[in-house]
């Protein structure tokens, strides 16, 4: 390419700057603000208008043929367990089993590695006043240890398991298998969420949480959430008499998660056969996820229920595509205009350096823009060309990428505001137990991250 090395990492950092100030400056739509920051970089760094144009609908097309259909099967699943009420049992369930002090963390790892088919502020606004409902029964402290639970379940969740947006979004944007996303997201994300948790009440129940000041008064809505009780009796969450066991509700979700880690674990192991090969291909497993869904929904809320939840799910998913297309767009316009090459000659071999950079691009990328999913796939589209050059496994890329894009959760994230809200938090406590306690989630999660680099 005629262009210098450097003319060209400048136009980089020039789209990238623009995509930023076009979203957070301007006000314009993501989606919109990604494709403008693509055509710029194709053009400026000299592909041409054809090239330009080709590369970025080559690869909008190529990241939505690996990764479109398993987002739009993950919501449905979500959308029809939100409709059967399978959260708020869930919920009630480990309430019961845990107790009041175990609760914060099992409600947390429960919704970062179980509930991710669920769109994000639906699970939000499900859990939230279930949450709250718990949170006296934890003591001075119980809405800071709940608040900061769900941040850090909630969060971690999209970028680390599948079938999260983020994580979907990521393992497609570098290639991972999904399988393999899948088991390497789990070592990091597990570990992540309990000592984040962990640290961060430790710093709260120690003087820095000021009930005063970090809570305000919740209004009693008129027919307010039922609370869980800790008693042997009946759970005062409202039952039919049809009401199915939350193990069939939530089996088909878990056996498709099994069959893609089942397979995943057969590819490690060099062993093949036909009919696992195919059972376990994350978009029939999660079509068997989503067809054992729909069944189980059909009996017990009738099959117009269930075609109003997949309507709704559909219409939630339409979004998380197009963004997840943009950024393969993006992606594969720097690694056209040969970004990752010029990277990888300046970027050290080791293992480390390289992936503490993709972390904080992310989380420079995210304190800017304020969305996790969108710092996330950019983060990730601008350094996935560098995996090859340094021999860097590209989960490890995707796994620090999504590290990044979780610091700082702040003020322009809707997920703040509607944990600030529901859980009955000041401004100021919000800081506390989301920015902060996300931050350092953030951080813990490049322990495991960094460990794994050792190994593959």
């Amino acid at each position: 390419m005629w262009m210098s090395d450097t003319a060209i990492l400048v136009n980089t950092a020039v789209a990238v700057v623009a995509i930023v100030v076009l979203i957070v400056r301007f006000k314009l739509n993501p989606l919109v603000a990604l494709v403008l920051g693509s055509c710029y970089l194709g053009l400026a760094a000299g592909l041409g208008v054809s090239k330009t144009v080709e590369t970025v609908g080559k690869g909008f097309g190529d990241i939505l043929a690996e990764i479109g259909l398993l987002i739009a099967f993950g919501v449905l699943m979500g959308a029809i367990l939100r409709d059967l009420r399978a959260i708020e049992r869930l919920v009630d369930k480990l309430f019961h089993v845990f107790g009041p002090k175990r609760i914060p963390h099992a409600m947390a790892l429960t919704i970062t590695t179980f509930l991710q088919s669920i769109y994000l502020d639906v699970l939000l606004v499900i859990s939230a006043p279930l949450a709250r409902a718990i949170a006296p029964k934890l003591g001075k402290y119980g809405t800071a240890r709940m608040a900061t639970a769900l941040a850090i379940g909630l969060e971690c969740g999209i970028v680390f398991t599948v079938p999260g947006v983020g994580a979907l979004a990521l393992a497609g944007l570098l290639d991972v298998p999904l399988g393999t996303y899948l088991l390497y997201g789990l070592i990091v994300v597990i570990p992540t969420v309990a000592i984040a948790i962990t640290i961060t009440t430790f710093l709260l129940t120690r003087g820095w949480w000021k009930p005063e000041l970090d809570e305000q008064e919740l209004p009693q809505a008129p027919n307010p959430e039922p609370e869980p009780t800790s008693t042997g009796g009946t759970s005062t969450l409202t039952k039919t008499k049809t009401e199915p066991r939350l193990v069939l509700l939530f089996a088909p979700l878990l056996t498709a998660l099994v069959l893609v880690a089942v397979g995943a674990i057969a590819k490690m192991a060099n062993w093949s056969n036909p009919v696992v090969d195919l059972l376990s291909s994350p978009m029939i497993a999660l079509l068997i996820g989503l067809v054992g869904t729909c069944l189980v929904g059909r009996k017990y809320m009738g099959q117009p229920k269930v075609e109003e939840s997949l309507a709704t799910g559909l219409r939630q998913s339409g979004q998380i595509l197009l963004l997840s297309g943009v950024g393969g767009s993006l992606a594969a316009t720097i690694k056209a205009v040969g970004v990752g090459d010029i990277l990888g000659k300046y970027l050290s071999a080791s293992t480390w350096a390289p992936l503490l950079v993709v972390w904080a691009l992310a989380a420079v990328l995210h304190v800017a823009v304020g969305s996790v999913t969108i710092s996330a796939i950019t983060a990730a589209g601008l350094l996935a060309p560098i995996a090859p050059a340094l021999g860097l496994s590209p989960v490890l890329i995707a796994l620090a990428a999504g590290a990044g894009s979780l610091f700082l959760v702040h003020l322009t994230s809707n997920t703040f505001w509607l944990l600030q809200s529901l859980m009955g938090q000041t401004t100021r406590g919000a800081l506390k137990t989301c920015s902060a306690g996300v931050s350092i989630a953030s951080v813990v999660a490049m322990g495991p991250i960094l460990a794994l680099s050792i190994f593959l």
